[in-house]
């Protein structure tokens, strides 16, 4: 049982609390045929929202399912299921779509939906401390790595478990080739000589939104930006490292391994022109 406020979009009607949805029978509970998406709503702003909907759908095309609902009727559901909360609240949004029979594969006849938004304060901007995980993402031939998938998290999940072991709050997690692909739970960023610098997309990993976004507002801003491969000893010798994603949108990293951090001037951008911009209006959704 929650004690977080939550609310749910469920068969046509909004329900409170942790609505049992899946059964012994279901598909996506033992076939894992589920995918999700994540936006953010935090001092009255929901940045990209519009996106994160569209990316839903992208999703489940990969995965064989319906989309049930297409991205602006996502939208106005959002808007909708916002007016149970505080204007000001910190909410997480999840669209969530999954398959209730199939054979293996999933039937996509069978999609149901559910929009949930529920109270989740936003991280602290102190920031955290990450190490190098053991565990690799997998390459787009072994999972599907094109979508925001639920199977794909408890890989995830191991690398924080090792972190956690280990004393530290996140993982860099490499890809199949030994290349830095992304944090555990969000994208990575380095700072070097004044230029900001992240893993160019693969295939292996999501180019998340709220990544592509900070790209766009940094060169605005006038700061080189850089997609490219990253190694790890370009992170451990970097000048500033950070973080990108929608659960703590921009987050700096204030020790790798044994190396200690301060937050730098394209971190303090990066946040600074993140937050404007949510705030300007400028922002769809």
């Amino acid at each position: 049982m929650t004690t977080t406020k939550a609310v749910h979009f469920l068969d046509g009607a909004w329900i409170e609390g942790n609505p049992p949805i899946m059964g012994p029978m279901t598909h996506a509970a033992w076939m894992a045929s589920v995918v999700f998406d994540g936006a953010r709503a935090f001092e009255g702003v929901t940045p990209d929202l519009d996106l994160h909907c569209q990316r839903l759908v992208r999703s489940a095309e990969s995965f064989g399912l319906q989309a049930v609902h297409n991205a602006g009727e996502m939208l106005e559901l959002a808007q909708d299921g916002l007016k149970h909360f505080d204007k000001d609240a910190a909410l997480y949004l999840r669209p969530m779509l999954w398959a209730e029979t199939g054979f293996v594969d999933c039937d996509p006849e069978s999609t149901r939906f559910c929009f949930t938004l529920y109270e989740a304060p936003l991280p602290s901007g102190d920031g955290f401390s990450v190490c190098l995980s053991s565990f690799r993402r997998p390459m787009p031939s072994m999972a599907p790595t094109d979508a925001k998938a639920s199977c794909l998290y408890p890989n995830s999940a191991r690398a924080l478990r090792e972190a956690s072991k280990r004393g530290f709050d996140n993982a860099v997690v490499l890809d199949a080739l030994g290349n830095v692909a992304e944090l555990a739970t969000a994208n990575i960023w380095i700072a070097k000589d004044g230029a900001a610098i992240t893993p160019a997309p693969n295939g292996c990993f999501l180019n998340g939104i709220t990544k592509q976004r900070v790209a766009n507002l940094l060169e605005q801003a006038g700061i080189a930006v850089y997609e490219k491969q990253v190694t790890w000893q370009d992170v451990l010798e970097a000048d500033e490292v950070f973080s990108t994603g929608n659960y703590g949108k921009v987050v700096p990293v204030s020790q790798v391994e044994d190396r200690h951090l301060q937050p730098g001037p394209v971190y303090a951008t990066a946040r600074e022109a993140y937050w404007s911009w949510a705030h300007s209006g400028a922002q769809g959704g």
